[in-house]
């Protein structure tokens, strides 16, 4: 995990366990005996893609430092159902970190597993499945490390590290052309992207030097039409509208990418349960 994803993870925890477990875990506090220890074990309880060991041992040891953790099985792997983390601590701790852990274990691996099925969806097409900036606030990078673990990989991190020009963009700069030529003057090495709605916008943003188009709503068969008519003189991506039952026919016109906002933003929560036992 780089800096910038453990800071993020260090604020989401110290939220996490500040609007749940408070002042204090009263439950906890009132029938469990101080110092008392306990093992717990975390379970997969359906099939998907486990992601996000360190974002839920980040909880429990926020509340236990001395905490322990056995991690029985690999990240980013497709399984079915079985034990994926042990764990040997305070029993106040466990119990009162259980919920924010496996929210954010849950979480994630249910962005990974979303992923994954996308990723299997287009197998052999050649392309690419890629996240957006449909995250959910505060989780961003722990998401797109999700998506990279299913197998997906991830478009711009925000708004700083790539240009996307699009239609709100092109209207207030006076034009593809205009908006190209705006972007370069300010930063002529940063990667730029122009949304394109018809092949009238995909000729002018080639000519204007962008080097990756992005095809908005465009049907399979407008896509197939683009690609054939880009002919490699820029990169394309598919947006807009793509589910899983329709992402293998837009991976089949050609495009290189498909941007899937659903991946990230509508991912079901992948089941997992934590059975705890005190140490007697």
């Amino acid at each position: 995990m780089d800096q910038a994803t453990r800071r993020e993870l260090d604020q989401l925890v110290a939220v996490a366990l500040a609007e749940d477990v408070g002042d204090g875990d009263r439950t906890a506090i009132a029938t469990i005996p101080l110092a008392s220890r306990a093992d717990g074990r975390i379970t997969q309880k359906q099939e998907g893609i486990i992601f996000g060991f360190e974002a839920a041992e980040a909880v429990f040891a926020a509340l236990d430092p001395a905490i322990e953790f056995e991690q029985l099985i690999e990240e980013g792997c497709w399984r079915g159902q079985g034990p994926v983390l042990n764990l040997r601590g305070d029993a106040r701790a466990i119990i009162s970190g259980e919920r924010s852990a496996l929210n954010l274990l849950a979480h994630l691996s249910g962005v990974a597993t979303a992923t994954a099925r996308y990723v299997e969806a287009v197998e052999g097409t050649g392309a690419q499945i890629l996240d957006t900036r449909k995250t959910t606030p505060g989780l961003r990078l722990l998401e797109k490390a999700a998506v990279v673990s299913g197998g997906g990989a991830n478009h711009r991190i925000g708004l700083w590290d790539a240009y996307l020009i699009k239609e709100n963009h092109i209207e207030m700069a006076g034009g593809i052309t205009a908006a190209v030529d705006a972007a370069r003057v300010v930063d002529a090495d940063l990667p730029l992207e122009v949304e394109c709605c018809d092949l009238g916008q995909v000729d002018e943003a080639i000519a204007a030097g962008a080097e990756r188009l992005l095809l908005d709503n465009m049907t399979p068969d407008q896509l197939s039409a683009a690609v054939a008519h880009v002919a490699g003189r820029a990169e394309l991506e598919a947006s807009g509208g793509v589910t899983l039952e329709t992402v293998a026919e837009v991976a089949a016109s050609g495009v290189q990418f498909i941007s899937v906002g659903a991946i990230t933003h509508s991912a079901a929560a992948l089941d997992l349960s934590l059975m705890v036992e005190v140490e007697r």
